[in-house]
């Protein structure tokens, strides 16, 4: 899975079984400016994207805070270093006027998103899916996804009167099914953790 989406808010007051799903976004983020490499306007960036090479197959990225519409640079040259990127964008030619961008998002459009195989998914379509066990209790909703060393864990946010928190490991064993269609997740909840 990729770890490029915005978030957006889920909807607490929908209730129960009912699927708030958040549009799919403009842009995905695949980096974040954190701060510049050298004295020609390098910036370096963390990546946020699974393929760190995905940066030499573009030629135009988008940056912006994260509550901004992202503006069009052009990627005039890219490469890796110490597991960041150091990208260097069209009209930042100093060290202090690309120390400007430092915290911006570097981000894509939606249709230059990489193809993924089979099973695989960007965060955005997971975030907001209806949880269901595979007896067919409804847990809640998929509220975020958290990045840990071993592997993703779902915060699955319940809605009922009793509204609780569970975090549900990202592995195979445990989510069974993704139905992108109907907006559910299907999950074996490992015993003792209910």
């Amino acid at each position: 899975m990729t770890a490029a989406a915005q978030r957006r808010p889920v909807d607490r007051k929908r209730g129960s079984g009912q699927q708030v799903r958040a549009p799919e976004p403009r842009y995905l983020i695949v980096g974040q400016v954190i701060g510049v490499h050298g004295l020609r306007g390098e910036l370096t960036v963390d990546i946020l994207t699974d393929d760190p090479h995905r940066f030499r197959l573009l030629d135009r990225v988008y940056i912006g805070r994260d509550d901004e519409e992202p503006l069009p640079r052009r990627l005039e040259g890219y490469r890796l270093h110490k597991g960041r990127a150091l990208l260097k964008l069209e009209g930042f030619n100093d060290r202090t006027t690309a120390m400007a961008l430092r915290g911006y998002l570097i981000q894509i459009p939606i249709e230059a998103a990489l193809p993924l195989e089979e099973g695989e998914y960007y965060e955005h379509q997971i975030v907001g899916l209806a949880v269901w066990t595979v007896g067919g209790v409804h847990l809640g909703q998929v509220a975020e996804i958290l990045h840990t060393g071993a592997n993703d864990v779902y915060l699955i946010r319940s809605f009922a009167p009793d509204a609780h928190e569970i975090l549900l490991p990202a592995i195979r064993d445990v989510v069974r099914e993704v139905d992108l269609e109907s907006g559910r997740l299907i999950v074996e909840v490992p015993e003792g953790l209910l």
